[in-house]
């Protein structure tokens, strides 16, 4: 029984579903499909193979009934022009009871089980009188779905400022984490309009070239690192990490971008942080001194020009510390003779 991948329903849902004949579906052709929800409208997107299933989390499943007809064509045709009078009713009994809440949109299911209400609300609304009017209104079982605002998005947004269809709406299927972080190590523009959305969160491309950049600036000298270029030393001003380039300020002041390949060896890597600020190094055990070569931060440094002191000062320095008597001793004497009572009878001064 051949498998195929379609996608399916307003939400754009994934879901490998069996044929039950030996008719072959081929790819972006439009098919009756039987889901959880119901019978739907999908479309054929590849072979369920493995490869293609390794990159799905938990799909749902369903069966492909038949490929979509004139007389099928005609009905979906039907259910989407009446989507908007629907809205309009959905809309006319959220005002009547003042439900705090946002209508999104609707979906009416091919075969007519059950008509998806998709709303908005920062807070749990009572919506059975509702759902009671649109069931005797519709004559079919209402869901309410609530969403939030990047699900709004992938039901109403065309085209984002590449000039492409939203990612949201064509072929992602799970919305992914993003943070400013991902910004700044890219270098994009930290101005809000620009990398927001239609949503109006942070674009869900940041995400994509986060996990390269990210490794690829581990392979890269620190901000702030001394290291040592076929011209001589120098000093690591910013990264180019894209390019694997970086901009250093030689010995004699001079800027230049040169290409991570050309640093022989990092002397000094340095702690900076992402905002440019030193953090204090940690202090070197006697063990590490001496010209030996330390592992930091899995890179190895080397402490040049490093003479190892003496032992008489170690050895001057514990003398020192033996001289002075024992902290309690210490203590006895600075407290004796100072606000000290006397014994009670007249006892002499304390020796």
């Amino acid at each position: 029984m051949p498998k195929y991948i379609v996608r399916y329903g307003i939400m754009r849902s994934i879901g490998v579903m069996a044929s039950r004949n030996d008719i072959v579906y081929r790819r972006s052709m439009e098919v009756i499909v039987r889901t959880d929800r119901g019978i739907e409208v999908g479309q054929v997107l590849c072979e369920a193979t493995e490869d293609a299933l390794s990159h799905l989390d938990q799909p749902a499943t369903g069966h492909v009934i038949r490929e979509v007809s004139n007389e099928d064509v005609a009905s979906i045709d039907g259910i989407d022009g009446g989507r908007k009078n629907k809205l309009a009713i959905c809309q006319k009994h959220i005002e009547s009871l003042k439900l705090d809440m946002k209508l999104v949109d609707v979906e009416q299911l091919f075969g007519g089980e059950r008509l998806v209400v998709f709303y908005l609300s920062e807070d749990r609304v009572d919506f059975r009188e509702l759902v009671k009017l649109l069931a005797s209104e519709f004559q079919t079982r209402i869901e309410m779905r609530q969403i939030g605002v990047r699900d709004e998005a992938k039901l109403l947004a065309d085209y984002g400022d590449c000039g492409k269809p939203v990612c949201c709406n064509s072929h992602l299927i799970q919305m992914p984490p993003v943070s400013m972080k991902m910004a700044k190590l890219q270098k994009a523009t930290l101005d809000p309009t620009k990398i927001s959305g239609r949503c109006g969160r942070l674009k869900c491309c940041l995400r994509y070239e986060f996990d390269t950049y990210e490794s690829i600036q581990k392979q890269l000298p620190r901000v702030g690192a001394h290291i040592v270029t076929r011209d001589g030393k120098a000093k690591v001003l910013s990264q180019q990490i894209i390019s694997e380039q970086l901009l250093i300020e030689m010995e004699d002041h001079r800027r230049i971008v040169i290409d991570a390949s050309d640093v022989l060896t990092v002397v000094k890597q340095s702690s900076v942080g992402g905002q440019g600020k030193a953090k204090q190094e940690p202090k070197k055990s006697p063990a590490r001194e001496g010209g030996a070569s330390v592992q930091e931060n899995n890179v190895a440094v080397v402490e040049e020009g490093v003479n190892p002191k003496p032992t008489e000062t170690g050895e001057r320095t514990a003398d020192a510390k033996g001289d002075k008597p024992p902290r309690a001793k210490r203590r006895q004497r600075k407290r004796g003779g100072r606000n000290k009572k006397p014994p009670e009878g007249g006892g002499g001064e304390e020796k």
